[in-house]
């Protein structure tokens, strides 16, 4: 009688079946760790964008428009072109335009299924919100 080399069936179905477990447990917090990631870049973005905003209010003395009254055009800064796929980054011009604003970086794509946080928005007093209520702190530690 030779002594065979190898794994059985069942050996081979108990393995498949760990991974599997596995697999079903890793991949949901994978996939809210990339959702966490993408948000935290997006705040960067809006952290950089409000930057310009504040620059461009030293030179023109108001939010929405320049001296020349071209109305204000976000620059195309590496974050948001990082971000085309998940995120729309808008300047949204509030009542008193000339003096106030809000960022907004809307969720978009795969990004979309981020419930928790939703439309994050900054504003030119450094006001940082979500859409979803009562969100905001959270979201924005």
């Amino acid at each position: 009688m030779k002594h065979q080399k190898g794994f059985t069936l069942i050996e081979l179905m108990i393995t498949v079946a760990i991974v599997g477990i596995l697999a079903a447990v890793a991949y949901p917090s994978y996939q809210q760790h990339i959702l966490k990631t993408r948000r935290a870049e997006a705040k960067a973005c809006l952290s950089e964008l409000a930057q310009f905003m504040e620059r461009f209010y030293t030179t023109n003395l108001r939010y929405d428009q320049d001296s020349g009254g071209t109305a204000v055009a976000l620059p195309n800064i590496q974050c948001r072109t990082d971000l085309t796929n998940f995120y729309t980054t808008q300047f949204v011009a509030n009542s008193l335009g000339q003096r106030s604003y809000s960022l907004e970086a809307v969720p978009k794509g795969s990004q979309a299924s981020d419930t928790a946080c939703g439309t994050l928005s900054l504003t030119q007093a450094g006001v940082k919100g979500s859409s979803v209520t009562g969100a905001a702190a959270k979201c924005w530690q």
